[in-house]
């Protein structure tokens, strides 16, 4: 279960900068007809500009229980089997930042879809 929380926690931060942060980009460094070809090949971007409060909140509810299980299981100790102790220091080494990734990737987002309209 955990495994699927991180997916989607990094899937809707994905969601957020295909919604809000690419397009500004593309505007910002002056490929506003590159984004518009780019509209025009996949239409479900313009989906994803107007429902951009549903995917935050999505984003926003699978990082808070994603952060939830990270900590949680941050304070339990591997087994001692040699195989099973590799497999579980491993996956607790790229957990976190793998967590810290998505909610860097989710700040973008919040930034250019809610904070830069309201500055620029």
């Amino acid at each position: 279960m955990n495994r699927a929380l991180a997916f989607f926690s990094l899937f809707t931060s994905l969601g957020t900068i295909m919604c809000c942060a690419l397009p500004a980009l593309f505007v910002v460094i002056g490929f506003g007809a590159a984004f518009a070809g780019l509209v025009g090949t996949f239409p479900q971007l313009i989906w994803l500009s107007e429902h951009k409060l549903w995917i935050f909140g999505a984003g926003a509810v699978f990082l808070l229980i994603s952060g939830f299980f990270q900590w949680k299981v941050s304070k339990n100790a591997c087994p001692t089997d040699p195989a099973l102790s590799e497999v579980c220091s491993t996956t607790k080494d790229w957990s976190k930042p793998f967590y810290f990734v998505s909610v860097g990737i989710y700040l973008i987002g919040v930034f250019f879809a809610f904070v830069a309209p309201l500055i620029f």
